[in-house]
């Protein structure tokens, strides 16, 4: 199992025709490669969690999410460097054949418990997880433990050196975390779900400073969560051919069309200095056609 590696973080310097003609730079946070599986936001909002774990001696980790979730493979992946043993439980009935997202995981050597989804709406545990030995972890690692841990993110670029912060938002966790260590800077968060209005709300829920805006746009979905068009897949091919820079379907490719699009409508003002968060999740790629994608 590789280990994290920080010295592969990068601040990469972008230049896409679009952004010089509007006179707005472009930098891209390439936390993607810290690691091929814990990539991205994934391990910062879990290292605080993990490590709270441990220091309580707990048995076993939980946590939650869906046949796809980059959080449930991630957290296999952090509990494996960890030494620490770990259970998904996995929203719907068990499936004939496991996703590559589940299959990775149980690889890692986390169990898999299939509960059905009116359970999962409200977290119901099986009888035998229900032990004040295990430690819960919340879908997508979302609580105020994992905005602490986002919010280091911070830590591997300048903020000074730009005017607005971008991400991917499904939790909301780390735009939490990147609000609450940001307040020079203005947050733009590109929500990934349709329609997933109440998002402002659980956002404002783990900010430390109640009066910050929550800038969220909604119209990037592409129909839903992991939902897609050809459009999309179209458009993280060109960018990939103009930058050399992967994202997935699932967050950070909805992410920079998000922006080309906002910067095609002057929503930036000349002379802003962008910084987009590659929150990594590659991985999604996966559940797509071979060669859907030149990457």
């Amino acid at each position: 199992m590789k280990e994290l590696r920080f010295e592969n973080i990068t601040v990469d310097n972008v230049t896409i025709p679009l952004f010089a003609q509007k006179k707005i730079e472009l930098s891209v946070l390439r936390i993607d490669k810290l690691h091929d599986t814990v990539s991205g936001n994934k391990w910062f909002k879990l290292r605080y969690y993990i490590s709270e774990a441990v220091e309580q001696q707990k048995k076993q980790i939980i946590t939650f999410g869906g046949a796809y979730s980059n959080h449930i493979v991630a957290t296999a992946a952090a509990c494996r460097i960890s030494r620490l043993v770990c259970t998904g439980i996995i929203r719907g009935e068990e499936p004939t054949s496991l996703s590559p997202t589940l299959l990775q995981s149980k690889e890692l050597g986390m169990q898999l418990v299939f509960i059905s989804r009116e359970d999962y709406a409200v977290k119901k545990l099986p009888d035998l997880l229900n032990d004040k030995d295990h430690y819960i972890i919340n879908e997508g690692g979302y609580g105020r433990t994992g905005a602490k841990g986002a919010a280091s993110i911070t830590d591997h670029f300048t903020p000074a050196d730009y005017s607005h912060i971008c991400c991917a938002v499904g939790t909301g966790t780390m735009m939490a975390g990147l609000l609450n260590a940001l307040p020079g800077q203005e947050v733009i968060g590109i929500s990934t779900m349709k329609n997933n209005f109440q998002l402002e709300d659980a956002v404002r829920q783990l900010l430390n400073e109640l009066k910050r805006p929550v800038r969220l746009f909604h119209d990037y979905h592409f129909g839903g969560y992991a939902k897609y068009k050809p459009e999309l897949l179209s458009f993280m091919n060109e960018l990939y051919k103009t930058t050399g820079i992967p994202s997935d379907f699932v967050y950070t490719g909805k992410l920079f069309y998000a922006i080309n699009d906002l910067v095609a409508k002057d929503f930036f003002p000349p002379g802003s200095k962008l910084l987009l968060i590659h929150s990594g999740g590659l991985q999604g790629n996966r559940s797509l056609s071979k060669d859907t994608l030149i990457f």
